[in-house]
């Protein structure tokens, strides 16, 4: 396995690899011990009055993490991340 940079991984630009710095994440060996429904929560409690869109943050992690575009999750997938940040 390797370990890129954020913003080396699919669906990870330059604002979602800030809001993951600012959450303690900085590479992906991190993204991959925290999972995308937990880094997701931990960008939700460092801004908690902003709307964090699914497909921006949670799914952008998720395909990050299996290297697709996060469009391409499965539904599936999508419902249990859903689920697990509720």
């Amino acid at each position: 396995m390797t370990n890129k940079s954020l913003t080396e991984l699919k669906n990870i630009g330059a604002k979602i690899a800030g809001r993951l710095n600012e959450a303690g994440i900085f590479s992906e060996e991190e993204l991959r011990f925290y999972g995308a429904a937990e880094a997701h929560k931990m960008i939700k409690k460092n801004h908690p009055h902003e709307t964090l869109p699914v497909c921006y943050y949670l799914y952008s992690f998720e395909g990050a993490l299996c290297n697709r575009h996060w469009n391409n999750i499965e539904e599936q997938r999508k419902q249990e991340l859903k689920r697990a940040i509720a």
